[in-house]
């Protein structure tokens, strides 16, 4: 049966809850009210999302059967002929979410049956605390403690190290300017701060949003870090900095809470 059920359109719907723009994906089928949707959320371009999607993946995919999951993702992995990047791996990414809720449909069982079943009864989550300073993120972590929260995300200021001051140079334009050496000591502190005040009720997680440090710019410290417990220190910097520097990769030390922001599909291919 499904090898006649073919896809009739793929749409871009953008929306925007609470000021964050997100981009839905809905596949249709000429199964009639059959259709799926997933996720192509890119914020920064979310226009240029919606463009592949309408002008490129729609007519590309139209009249291919929705059972050939890993046969479509190829073909748009690989029509686009050169390297992909973020807007075209979010848009390709949605499209694969949506035939795998069209397949768990069909299948009528939930995808992560299709996939091999549960595996635990619950997760574990974490909420975001932040303030202008550690007294600040302190009093947020411990409102989210008092509601129930074991795993806390802590930032001071905001993402990417907006809220770590420095001074303008002599002459130039305004704006936020920003030193990695000024965000990393300054997160280390916060880190120390919430920690000697909160004990170990808490696991403490650091997002660093991949903020132009230099391999060793958060190491210079490891033993305060290590001080702090810091549950994990997420993306301190770019991977490409590892790619074209293979001292820094074999010197970069072990056993530190970093943690990856590599994504895998559902089908197990990266």
């Amino acid at each position: 049966m499904t090898q006649n059920i073919c896809i009739r359109d793929v749409r871009a719907i953008p929306t925007q809850p609470a000021g964050t723009p997100l981009v839905v994906v809905k596949v249709l089928t000429t199964e009639p009210e059959l259709y799926g949707v997933g996720c192509a959320t890119f914020t920064q371009r979310w226009e240029a999302v919606v463009a592949l999607i309408e002008r490129h993946l729609a007519p590309f995919l139209a009249g291919r059967p929705v059972d050939r999951i890993e046969d479509l993702w190829r073909l748009c992995m690989y029509n686009a002929y050169w390297r992909n990047g973020p807007v075209q791996n979010n848009a390709i990414s949605g499209v694969d979410q949506a035939l795998w809720d069209i397949k768990g449909k069909l299948a009528n069982m939930p995808v992560y049956d299709l996939l091999g079943g549960k595996c635990r009864e619950a997760a574990k989550v974490y909420a975001h605390a932040s303030g202008a300073t550690p007294e600040e993120v302190l009093q947020s972590v411990l409102t989210l403690e008092a509601q129930g929260y074991r795993y806390v995300r802590v930032q001071l200021g905001r993402y990417g190290g907006e809220g770590h001051a420095m001074a303008h140079p002599d002459g130039a334009p305004s704006g936020a300017y920003y030193d990695p050496r000024i965000y990393c000591r300054d997160t280390l502190d916060m880190l120390e701060y919430v920690r000697s005040h909160i004990g170990q009720r808490v696991e403490l997680l650091h997002d660093a949003y991949m903020s132009d440090c230099t391999p060793f710019t958060p190491l210079n410290s490891p033993k305060r870090l290590s001080r702090s417990n810091c549950f994990f220190w997420k993306t301190p910097w770019r991977r490409k900095i590892f790619r074209g520097s293979g001292n820094c990769a074999r010197n970069a030390p072990r056993r530190l809470p970093w943690a990856n922001c590599s994504i895998t599909r559902l089908s197990g291919r990266r």
